[in-house]
């Protein structure tokens, strides 16, 4: 379910923007770039540790690019540590261990482990930092390119 909120000095950037016509697709990449490193960092800072591998295999993926203007990062698990990642046991079940620490799983006996939920949190607990530096990374980026232009 989508949260609403309001952004400060969005209304600012928003004109800027309208001004200075269509945004230049660097403005949209620092700005997207600058906010997902601080859910990475915090994915990787929250990360259960046991062997390290976990925090190690946290990487953070550009989306391709479908508009002109938009920049999205995904925060995600390394597709090419899945040999480390997936264990299979000895009745050929599959478990990928990243999906067992971040929602949680069942145990033998019947019970149920928790997850961590180091991902999900990376982003709610971070969710105004990551606006508040978008917003001024993009305000920057797009003062200048009005200033040169």
């Amino acid at each position: 379910m989508a949260k609403k909120s309001d952004i400060v000095g969005m209304k600012e950037l928003e004109r800027s923007i309208k001004k200075l016509g269509k945004v230049p697709q660097t403005v949209a990449t620092k700005a997207a770039s600058a906010g997902a490193r601080i859910a990475l960092k915090a994915a990787k800072n929250n990360a259960p540790v046991e062997t390290g591998a976990l925090k190690g295999g946290i990487i953070m993926k550009g989306e391709r690019r479908v508009k002109v203007g938009k920049k999205m990062y995904d925060i995600m698990m390394d597709p090419s540590k899945n040999d480390i990642f997936v264990k299979i046991s000895k009745e050929g079940k599959r478990s990928y261990y990243p999906a067992s620490q971040e929602y949680g799983y069942m145990t033998v006996d019947g019970g149920y482990i928790p997850g961590y939920q180091f991902l999900r949190k990376s982003i709610t607990e971070n969710s105004r930092a990551i606006e508040s530096k978008i917003v001024e990374v993009a305000g920057k980026a797009i003062d200048k390119a009005l200033q040169e232009g």
